[in-house]
Parts: structure tokens; C-alpha cells; sequence
């Protein structure tokens, strides 16, 4: 039993030591403090151990030491290590300065690291700086002085400016200016045929007006693509308010048509009133005569040759009138 146990120990003791190798390895990188060794990097080892206990993953700086060393920059684990801490991107940061010395543009490491922390793509705008990017606006409708509508589609070539990347508007602004610049040197143009028969005169003026002031692109160079004549806005604003003033006249006419009904209205309700006055004059002569019979102002001879003469006067009338009646509206010459 003693000796089984004496030949058992030792068995023991290498099962543990191989754990404590295994979790020691797995805590400490050993294979990429050799290969930081190995290209001429040093890194030491107590280095790649604080990285650990920073919770930073050694590989996502180690890595991309080694290959900003082969291309000649100079960097530190620290400033490395600390864009990492910094939420930023270690290798996109890196392969950007090495872009950027490749193609002999001023780049430095707080520079790139600032840029990558401001949310934008180092490394795009490094490669937009070697090679131009072509943004294509949307069609931008313009009207000339002659009323005649264009809609023009302009492509902008742009190249970054590193310099002003942080703080820079973005491509969204360079399309909104190049599209007001489009309308303004539209809008100042005397007749839609001058513009089609010189397009370029609207990208040399839009150009002239620096519209990549605050933002992180440099305009090269703005063509237009396309030209479409659209519809003859002066006419249809013409006919528009043409429409308008015959409204406005038939509205009035209307209203001076309502307010002579009224004015009628009143009027027939004025003669009717006139009339009631009538009958009411009318009304007080019987009384008026009667209270003259009573006060011998008027006798009964006097009253009875005014009847007479009021029936010989309704005589006439009445004959006056059926002879108007019966005669010949047409009498033969």
C-alpha cells in the first residue's frame, strides 16, 4: 500500500504542474512574446501580464506593434494601449499611418488616434485622400429667369482633408451646398437655353464659391452629368394666378349682385310702405269731410258736385282705357 502510493505521487505531482503550466500559459502569451521577440519587437513579458490584469486582449496590441515596426513607425505599447482602453481601433489606426506614410501624407499617430475616437474611418479617409471618391447628387430641380424649369444631376469629385476630419461636416452638407449653388446659378441665368448650350458655366460657378469651407472633404471638381428640361413654371404660375384674378372678379361681381338684390328688396319694401301711407292719407278723407259737413264748412251742394265731378273724372278714365284697348297695335298705312 506504501509503495503504491510512493509511485503515485509523482504521478500527482506532474498532473498538477502540467495545470499550473496550462493556466500559467493561458494567462501569460507566451507564443506572441515570441513572435513580438522574434520580430525585433520588446515587448516584455510583465508588459503582456498588465495587459491582462487591464483586461486589454495582448493580440489586439502586440499584433499591430509588430506591424506598424516592419513599416518603419514609430509607436508605443502605451499610446497603443491606451486608444484600446479609449474604445478605439488599434489595427484600423495602424494600417491608416501606414497608408499614409506609403503615400507621403503627413499623418501622426494622436492625429489618427483622434480621428478614429470621432467615430470616422481613418483608414477610408486615407485611402480617399490617394485615390478621389465621386459623390453623385440627387436631380436638383432649378428654374431660370424665363420661367423654364431644368432638373440637373451633378457628380462632385472630393477628395479628404485628414486635417479637418474631426469637426468637419460630412458628405451630406457638400450635396446640400452643391445643390443650392446649382438652383442660385440657375436662378441667374436669363433663359434655360443658356444653360444648355454652356453647362459648364454652372460648375465653374458653383465651384468658385467654396463650398468645402468647415468640411472634411476638398471639392476637386464638379461636373454635370445630365440636363432635363422640365415643365414651363412662368406659364403655369401665370395661368395660376390668371385663375386666381377671374375668381376674385367673379367673387366681386357676386357680391355686387347680392347687394343689388338687397338694394331691391329694400326698395319693393319702401313702396310698400309708401303705398300703406297712401291708403292711410287716403283713409282720413271721408273723416275730414265729414267733420267739414258738421262744421258748415262744406255744404251738401259743394260735396255733391265733387262726387260728380270725381265720377265724371272715372268716366273719362274708364273710356280712355277701353279705347286704348281695341285699338290696332298694327294700323295699315
Amino acid at each position: 500500500m506504501i509503495m503504491l502510493i510512493g509511485s503515485l505521487i509523482p504521478i500527482i505531482l506532474l498532473a498538477i504542474a502540467f495545470i499550473l503550466i496550462s493556466v500559467l500559459l493561458t494567462f501569460i502569451p507566451v507564443g506572441l512574446w515570441i513572435s513580438a521577440l522574434a520580430a525585433g519587437v520588446n515587448v516584455g513579458i510583465f508588459t503582456l501580464i498588465g495587459m491582462r490584469l487591464r483586461r486589454v486582449t495582448p493580440s489586439k496590441i502586440v499584433n499591430p506593434l509588430i506591424k506598424a515596426h516592419k513599416a518603419g513607425i514609430e509607436v508605443t505599447t502605451a499610446q497603443l494601449e491606451a486608444h484600446y482602453l479609449a474604445g478605439g481601433n488599434v489595427d484600423r489606426v495602424v494600417n491608416a499611418l501606414i497608408a499614409a506614410e506609403r503615400a507621403a501624407i503627413p499623418l501622426q499617430f494622436e492625429r489618427a488616434a483622434a480621428i478614429d475616437l470621432a467615430g470616422r474611418d481613418v483608414l477610408q479617409a486615407v485611402q480617399m485622400s490617394v485615390n478621389p471618391k465621386v459623390i453623385e447628387t440627387p436631380i436638383v430641380s432649378a428654374v431660370a429667369k424665363n420661367g423654364i424649369e431644368l432638373r440637373v444631376k451633378a457628380r462632385v469629385t472630393v477628395r479628404a482633408n485628414i486635417d479637418r476630419l474631426v469637426g468637419g461636416a460630412g458628405e451630406e452638407t457638400i450635396i446640400a451646398r452643391v445643390g443650392e449653388g446649382i438652383v442660385t446659378s440657375i436662378g441667374s441665368s436669363q433663359s434655360h437655353e443658356q444653360v444648355l448650350e454652356n453647362p459648364d458655366m454652372v460648375s465653374r460657378t458653383v465651384l468658385s464659391k467654396g463650398l468645402d469651407s468647415g468640411t472634411a472633404f476638398e471639392i476637386l471638381s464638379i461636373d454635370i452629368a445630365d440636363v432635363d428640361v422640365g415643365k414651363n413654371i412662368g406659364a403655369q404660375l401665370q395661368t395660376d394666378q390668371a385663375e386666381a384674378d377671374k375668381r376674385i372678379a367673379q367673387a366681386k361681381a357676386e357680391e355686387r349682385r347680392a347687394m343689388a338684390v338687397a338694394r331691391e328688396q329694400e326698395m319693393v319694401a319702401y313702396v310698400q310702405e309708401m303705398r300703406a301711407k297712401v291708403v292711410e292719407a287716403e283713409s282720413e278723407v271721408p273723416r275730414a269731410l265729414s267733420e267739414a259737413l258738421k262744421e258748415g264748412k262744406l255744404g251738401v251742394m259743394d260735396y255733391y258736385n265733387m262726387q260728380n265731378i270725381m265720377a265724371d273724372t272715372s268716366m273719362r278714365e274708364n273710356i280712355a282705357r277701353t279705347s286704348s284697348t281695341h285699338q290696332d297695335p298694327n294700323p295699315k298705312k
